[in-house]
């Protein structure tokens, strides 16, 4: 069995994995690590190593923690992938998306992938048939649109996110509903047009926390999956097995 863990800045996502099943997931507040942990361990005593994606440097702790108990490998720039990463600065890629690009060569061998990450930023992540890595975009994501009208404005109030907008906004909070959401639609949209246009019978994941909230286009090419960073982590680790 395997450990996956997410650290994130302010929560935890930790998984367990029975070769490529997903068994368990759980996701808490950082402070909560050892507690979960330790139950996790209790749990699943079979579990023999684990691997960890970290954005932060000040997770030495949890690190520190996972080692006392099983083999770890921390997910970094250096680490072993299963495709040919041609990101011009792979230092400064993150590990999140080198996670989603795995999970996309695992789920999807042999296919053109453009996997959107709606989370704090929207990503863009495209691996080729031949299992490329190319690159991709970043854009603000949905709550970081929100806050940025609201502080960097005198008089536009803070807006909660909400499915289904009417284009035409007809009050403030519709009209920041409006731009945002549809906003937002309308720039996945072009950028699926875009890259579908250059990649043949390209398959689009969708996922992240606000995937749930966003409508995408072409609905029959979008597989949206709330574990496949997870999914990804564990590929990773099983593949650095092998070699």
């Amino acid at each position: 069995m395997n450990l996956v863990v997410d650290a994130g800045n302010t929560f935890v996502k930790m998984a367990v994995f029975q070769n490529n099943r997903l068994v368990e997931k759980q996701k808490f507040q950082k402070e909560n690590f050892s507690k979960e942990f330790k139950k996790t361990s209790q749990k699943y005593p079979e579990v023999l190593r684990a691997i960890i994606s970290s954005v932060t440097s000040d997770d030495t702790g949890i690190i520190e923690e996972l080692k006392n108990k099983i083999p770890v490998m921390e997910l970094s720039a250096s680490s072993l992938v299963p495709f040919e990463n041609q990101y011009g600065t792979p230092e400064t890629l993150g590990k999140d998306r080198i996670a989603l690009v795995a999970a996309a060569v695992n789920s999807y061998p042999g296919k053109n992938v453009l996997v959107i990450d709606a989370g704090t930023c929207i990503t863009y992540d495209l691996k080729t048939a031949d299992e490329i890595y190319l690159g991709g975009a970043i854009s603000p994501g949905l709550e970081m649109r929100f806050k940025s009208l609201h502080t960097f404005t005198s008089n536009l109030p803070l807006v909660k996110a909400k499915p289904a907008v009417a284009f035409i906004g007809k009050t403030t909070e519709t009209s920041i509903l409006s731009g945002i959401i549809n906003g937002i639609e309308m720039e996945l949209k072009g950028t699926i047009e875009m890259y579908s246009s250059q990649f043949e019978d390209l398959t689009v994941i969708f996922t992240g926390g606000d995937s749930q909230v966003l409508s995408i286009p072409l609905k029959n090419s979008i597989f949206a999956n709330s574990n496949f960073l997870l999914e990804g982590l564990n590929f990773i680790l099983e593949f650095n097995k092998t070699q």
